[in-house]
């Protein structure tokens, strides 16, 4: 009994260690006060190969805009969101804006696009398809109302595997030599 009690030891001590190995990379965006780089797309990793990331948006008149963002999740992944609001909110400040869903998919990266039923409301877990190694799930927000000239982008907290985890703070802009939002950094 004595000689088998090291070999327990060790695999209860390396399922422990995995739990703690994740850091979260940088939480919020923008990296300087001026937020003045121009970020094409900003990607956050998270546990499990799951990863969280926003494009550039698409500027429509009068000050409003529709953005993007995508969910990547492995085949055998589950995610669920900790709330179905994606806000828009002042710098590290209060909700100026909510974002209305204007479409949310999903689809296999191991095949070729195909027609793909838009779902109309945020859904509570979303689970890969078992066909690809991995799914997108796309989703596009619009705001209709005129956004200030900075402002930062707050998705949902997730849940994978009874975790909760924070997800990064989009950080966006207005850069008046493209006439466009951006994010920035």
């Amino acid at each position: 009994m004595r000689r088998s009690a090291p070999f327990l030891l060790l695999p209860a001590m390396l399922a422990v260690a995995g739990c703690d190995s994740y850091q979260p990379e940088q939480l919020y965006m923008a990296t300087s006060p001026a937020c003045s780089a121009w970020v094409d797309a900003s990607r956050f990793d998270l546990p499990e190969g799951v990863s969280v990331t926003a494009t550039a948006p698409v500027t429509t008149g009068r000050g409003g805009a529709e953005f993007g963002v995508i969910y990547q999740i492995p085949r055998g992944g589950k995610v669920q969101f900790t709330t179905r609001a994606f806000d828009f909110t002042q710098p590290k400040g209060a909700v100026i804006a909510k974002g209305q869903l204007l479409t949310f998919y999903q689809r296999g990266m191991n095949a070729r696009a195909e027609i793909v039923e838009v779902i109309k409301e945020v859904p509570g877990m979303l689970i890969p398809v078992a066909t690809s190694d991995a799914t997108q799930w796309r989703v596009r927000l619009g705001v209709k109302q005129g956004l200030p000239e900075r402002f930062d982008f707050v998705t949902p907290g997730i849940i994978i595997k009874g975790s909760t985890y924070p997800v990064r703070t989009f950080t966006y802009r207005w850069f008046p030599e493209r006439k466009a939002y951006g994010l920035c950094r």
